[in-house]
């Protein structure tokens, strides 16, 4: 780029605004979409005011044609025409703050180092946390300060499977916050719980990624940000289907074989943290008496039964003839709850109808069938080492994708609502906690209510409070729960499909960009925060973290799309 960072003039053809206004871009100059520019105007009685702007559209027509035809003549030479391009700019800035239009004829320049960081409001954020780079390679920066909770919160990012890049934008801005210095002293107790739901795309995060080039290495230290795998990071898998109650405790098998904990809970766990809820009540039973059955039980169920003087997995429950009866394995946890329910006692059916109490005992035996084997019961030997313990490393990797779609959501049920109950407790923000889900549409959709929803809900609205920050994922917006989205502080598209750009979700981006959502390739994304009044497409690095087994092994591929095949 030439030193000259003039592009062009304001055009006069064209009425200009404070808040929109074209550009004759110069014939030996280009202006793209994206581009950040800046022209200052004398204003009577104030002195120069400068005008910032993004471009999002550009247009180029022969001047003096007539017919749709003439271009062939003009290429001949036979018809005189003159090439015209000219750039429409989306006012971001203006300083000092006279709301006028530029005065055509004034000259338009590129705007480079502190008039592109002014033009950007990043010279009025504290903390600046890297996020990508924008059109003309400048680093581009989110303010932390809407994304740790001190004046906004979460994070939504949209766009197709497989093509949007979701996973990997979300786990690049996680790297950026544990990697950048925005943290400060808070390092060490910032913590982030993954939830690995497709893939083993995350089961490597502490692994170096052995594709990154020396041009991915360059632009991580263009964005002050080192090139290298995550630090500190715990992996979870759920415990292996089928073992019997004697055998050794073992994980899922997984490509990874070194460096994971399985998990599981006990049946105390179940009866006493009320986990009932989380394994078969989902979005759909909104409307049914299900839920509130559900809860009654939770509660009966705790007051029946009192702890094991000897086992801490199991529980034990009062016979008719005054003893104790050990609950060993969730198994018999299920049959005593069908039996009391069976029995027509008020205290556990209150006034439901039969035909409640019948779906609750159908799901529960399909909860049992899906998700059983993740309650263990009897005879498990040290039990608190196998459950999720997300304080012990910076990041914690639990990984759900083998799981049938009901013990995914006890899981992510479970999990998410103890560290709420941990953070409520506490009564601090710190240690701040985020939160990366994939699907967020299946676990807070847009109708129907259900207890993980629920517990999102608190998240989005008051999570910020306790230090609670989600950053959520989902192929459209339009069908998550519209309080989360509205609560995000820092919203994200990828691809798009044209359908779902047209919805007013993506109101936040004006035509132009949604059109160019529907284009947008892997690696690409538009970042709206609330410091900027517009939507910014920037590109972020290639993982410096593994993304598969094969990338620890080292397969080098020169396939820009396999490069970011992570969703």
């Amino acid at each position: 780029m030439p030193e000259n960072h003039a592009v062009g003039r304001v055009l006069g053809t064209e009425e200009s605004t404070p808040l929109e206004w074209w550009v004759a871009v110069s014939s030996d100059a280009y202006l793209q979409l994206g581009d950040v520019v800046h022209v200052t105007s004398e204003v009577p009685g104030v002195g120069p005011v400068r005008v910032s702007g993004i471009v999002d559209q550009v247009t180029a027509a022969h001047e003096g044609a007539t017919y749709d035809s003439d271009v062939f003549l003009a290429d001949e030479g036979l018809l005189p025409v003159q090439l015209s391009r000219a750039a429409h700019v989306s006012t971001t800035r203006i300083e000092p703050e006279y709301w006028v239009p530029p005065t055509p004829g004034c000259e338009v320049e590129r705007a480079r180092g502190a008039e592109r960081d002014q033009a950007l409001y990043f010279d009025g954020m504290e903390r600046l946390l890297p996020a990508g780079q924008t059109r003309d390679g400048g680093p581009f920066y989110a303010d932390y300060e809407f994304l740790d909770g001190t004046r906004g919160a979460h994070v939504s990012i949209s766009g197709v499977s497989g093509v949007a890049t979701k996973t990997s934008f979300a786990s690049f801005l996680l790297y950026s916050v544990f990697r950048s210095g925005v943290l400060g002293v808070a390092a060490p107790n910032t913590k982030a719980i993954v939830f690995n739901v497709k893939g083993e795309d995350l089961l490597f995060l502490d692994k170096p990624n052995s594709r990154l080039k020396p041009e991915d290495r360059e632009r991580y230290a263009a964005l002050g940000l080192p090139a290298d795998p995550f630090d500190s990071v715990g992996f979870w898998s759920p415990v292996r289907r089928g073992l019997a109650p004697a055998d050794p405790v073992v994980a899922e098998s997984t490509s990874r074989q070194a460096g994971i904990t399985p998990y599981f809970w006990t049946v105390r766990d179940v009866v006493r943290e009320k986990l009932l809820r989380y394994m078969f009540v989902d979005a759909h039973d909104g409307n049914s008496q299900i839920s509130d059955l559900a809860a009654r039980v939770e509660v009966a169920l705790d007051r029946a039964c009192e702890d094991h003087p000897s086992d801490p997995a199991i529980v034990e429950v009062g016979t008719a003839s005054g003893g104790m009866q050990a609950i060993r394995s969730f198994t018999e946890l299920c049959k005593f709850i069908t039996a009391e329910l069976e029995s027509g006692q008020t205290a556990w059916t209150g006034n439901m109808a039969p035909g409640t109490i019948s779906a609750f005992i159908r799901r529960l035996g399909s909860a049992e069938f899906h998700l059983g084997h993740l309650i263990r019961g009897a005879g498990t030997t040290h039990p608190e080492r196998h459950r999720i313990a997300w304080q012990e490393n910076q990041v914690t990797v639990i990984d759900i994708h083998r799981l049938h779609d009901r013990a995914q959501r006890f899981v992510v049920g479970s999990t998410i609502a103890k560290l709420y109950e941990q953070k409520e407790r506490s009564g601090t923000n710190d240690p701040r906690v985020y939160i990366v889900l994939d699907e967020l549409n299946k676990y807070a959709p847009r109708d129907g209510w259900s207890p993980i929803k629920e517990v999102l809900l608190d998240i989005a609205e008051r999570g910020r409070s306790l230090g609670i920050l989600l950053i959520g994922c989902q192929q459209t917006s339009s069908e998550v729960e519209q309080r989360i989205i509205a609560n995000s502080a820092i919203r994200v598209v990828g691809r798009l499909d044209a359908a779902e750009a047209g919805r007013s979700e993506y109101g936040f981006l004006n035509e132009t960009l949604r059109k160019r959502a529907v284009l947008l390739k892997p690696g690409y994304m538009l970042v709206q925060q609330p410091t900027i009044p517009l939507a910014i497409e920037v590109s972020f690095p290639f993982p410096s973290w593994a993304t598969r087994a094969a990338e620890v092994a080292a397969t080098p591929s020169d396939d820009a799309f396999a490069r970011f095949a992570v969703r």
